[in-house]
Order: C-alpha cells, then structure tokens, then sequence
C-alpha cells in the first residue's frame, strides 16, 4: 500500500498549511510526517526546501513536485492522482 511522507518541521506555516489539507481529505489517506529538525540526515537534505511530499511504495520513496499552497479539496486529490498517488481514496 502506499503511503504519503511529508517532511516538514515545527513552526513552518507551510508545513502546517499542507498537513492540514492533506489530513482534511476524506476518505483519509495513509500519512507519516517525518520533523527533519530531528535526524541531521534529513535535515541536511531537507532543511531549506521543506515541506517535501513523496510517495512510499513497496519499499521505494519518491519525491512530488512541489505543492502550491493553494490546492485543496478536490484539486488537490487530482494533483495527488496526477503525480502517482495510488492510496485508497484519491
């Protein structure tokens, strides 16, 4: 099953933007938030470019292009769609 990752820190409003209309999708979708202010790994990777989306699936991760602030709803579950999302829902 795949499942989304977002990369993203605390008191970044765009992180906080993004996990929030990704969690107001219905039905739910399958969604880790992963702080990389916690592992220097991701923090050297990530740490000027979060929030980051990607797609886990069968033990491979991908990267999304960058999500405009401005999708939601319904134009955000066709972008998830249109970028390889399989989860239950989109």
């Amino acid at each position: 099953m795949a499942e989304l990752i977002l990369y993203t820190r605390q008191d970044c409003c765009l992180c906080q933007g993004l996990e929030e209309r990704l969690r107001a999708l219905q039905p739910a979708l399958p969604l880790q938030c992963l702080d990389v202010d916690g592992d220097p790994a991701l923090k050297a990777r990530y740490d000027l470019t979060v929030p980051v989306l990607a797609i886990e699936q069968d033990g491979t991760r991908r990267e999304l292009p960058r999500v405009s602030p401005r999708l939601a709803g319904p134009r955000l579950r066709t972008w998830l769609q249109e970028n390889g999302f399989p989860g239950p829902g989109v």
